[in-house]
């Protein structure tokens, strides 16, 4: 019996799926003599066949444990923001509808794609989660997490799994940062993570390679957000941009695994990915992290600070030249050096030099210094509007000047170099430059870091013995039977 195309695609669903060169070969009329080679095939495809050739056995045990590290990371920023009004807005939004998927901190359950939406809005709200850095574009791959825990708790998914799709996600979101700058014509860094949680989530639901090549071009086609998110005043957008991405691209997950097609090819067509929102770009995926190659979960950096990645080395720099100077009154200037990006995101824009929402407080370059040698510190309480409004705050800001150095653009990637010089009355100059803030893949946090930015996030939400019983469990998360009961430990009464 012949079938149709969008037959054959429905057939598929639940199907184990095979290696990329066996697929092929499976099809009419091709033979290993004239099979083609992978880089003929459009991108799509060949993401897809990663994402269903790696499996929990190609991850060394280093792998594993930066997966659970940055699990550990997200869920502790999500518990942390479960009061914000924005995130308390998401959260409503998504209850109501039947679904097995856990709402983080809660008891309640909705479908997967919303709470992929809402636990997405929690863990990215006070930007505290995870960052990859390139030379002109910072994501957040932990993004990727509440889509993938929304969808392995519906799917029944094992935790080895789970963690296979969360390394999934994580190469396929850095590697195409890697490829595209997307700012230089407009474009939101959440469009990135479109075809990497369809990647990921499609892989949980057992989609079949060709379905999973329909799922990346439904999630991107029609889901592309515009960089004006983070231009001038920020709304509270800001913080919930990337939860939308995701819950875009799970349900268009599961129109592919129901047997809906998408246009094709997404990324090379004539009025493709390329064409409209990147440039062409060669993106090698048989380079990409597996048996004997490096993942890029290993360069993502974690944060020290609730703020963008462009302040969290300056935050340092302030923190040592105020403590030189000693008095903040002694200070009758300050120079802040930065990268290209750092200046555009940070410090170009005369918003932020007078914030007045938090959103364009914590991507505000001159208040952060300014905070950060006020209190020595940046916490979540540096963005309350008492904070970022007060007169002697806004004061001292208009002595600080931002500006790009080339030197320092030159040096990004890894590095977010930032250097803070304080002229102080006398005409003597204090200065300190930063590559690396504590967190960052120089300087990693250990075990003991990770615990104690968790249980600060987590505060009086939980019991003691509760926040402790949750550590151990994502620890050994690998081992856990189910899912569902380990979300359930995670109710905020």
């Amino acid at each position: 019996m012949k079938l149709t195309r969008r037959a054959a695609v429905r057939m598929g669903a639940g199907a184990t799926a095979l290696p990329l060169a066996a697929s092929i070969l499976g099809s009419p009329g091709v033979s290993a003599a004239n099979a083609p080679a992978q880089e003929t095939l459009p991108l799509a495809r060949r993401l897809a066949a990663y994402a269903l050739g790696l499996r929990f056995e190609d991850l060394d045990a280093a792998t594993i444990e930066r997966v659970k590290i940055h699990l550990i990371d997200s869920l502790g920023c999500g518990i942390g923001a479960l009061n914000e009004d924005a995130v308390r807005i998401c959260r409503e939004v998504a209850v109501g509808a039947a679904g097995r998927s856990t709402i983080i901190g809660t008891n309640s359950r909705t479908t997967p794609d919303l709470a992929a939406f809402a636990n997405g809005a929690a863990i990215r709200y006070f930007d505290f989660n995870d960052t990859y850095a390139t030379k002109v574009l910072a994501v957040h791959p932990s993004d990727n997490i509440a889509p993938c825990l929304a969808v392995a708790e519906a799917e029944h998914a094992s935790a080895q799994e789970l963690i296979a799709a969360i390394a999934v996600a994580y190469e396929v979101n850095c590697r195409l940062t890697d490829a595209f700058d997307i700012t230089a014509r407009g474009w939101d860094p959440p469009v990135l993570g479109l075809p990497s949680v369809a990647l990921a989530t499609g892989r949980l639901m057992k989609l079949s390679e060709e379905q999973l090549t329909h799922a990346v071009a439904l999630a991107i086609n029609d889901h592309i957000p515009l960089g004006q998110t983070r231009t001038g005043d920020l709304s509270e957008w800001k913080g919930i941009a990337v939860a939308e991405a995701g819950r875009n691209a799970v349900f268009a997950v599961r129109l592919a695994r129901a047997g809906l097609t998408g246009p094709a090819p997404i990324f090379e067509g004539k009025a493709g990915f390329f064409q409209q929102v990147t440039g062409t770009a060669d993106i090698d995926v048989t380079s990409f992290g597996g048996r004997d190659r490096p993942f890029r979960i290993h360069r993502c950096i974690l944060k020290s600070y609730p703020a963008v990645i462009y302040t969290q080395t300056a935050i340092v720099a302030a923190i040592e030249v105020a403590r030189e100077a000693g008095s903040l009154d002694r200070i009758s200037a300050i120079d802040v050096a930065t990268s290209l990006e750092g200046y555009r995101r940070t410090g170009s824009e005369p918003a932020k030099w007078d914030p007045k929402t938090r959103e364009t407080a914590d991507h505000s370059l001159p208040y952060m210094i300014a905070r950060a040698m006020f209190d020595g510190d940046i916490t979540r309480d540096s963005f309350s509007e008492t904070k970022f409004r007060a007169p002697d705050v806004l004061a001292f800001m208009q002595k600080i000047k931002v500006s790009e150095d080339p030197a320092l653009t030159a040096r990004t990637g890894g590095a977010v170099p930032t250097r803070v010089t304080a002229t102080l009355a006398d005409g003597r100059k204090i200065t300190r430059e930063i590559d690396h803030a504590p967190g960052f893949a120089a300087r990693p946090m250990t075990r003991a870091d990770v615990e104690r930015k968790f249980r600060g996030n987590i505060g009086t939400r939980w019991p003691k013995e509760q926040t402790e019983a949750n550590l151990g469990a994502l620890w050994t998360i690998e081992q856990a039977n189910d899912l569902a009961t380990l979300l359930g430990n995670f109710v905020v009464t």
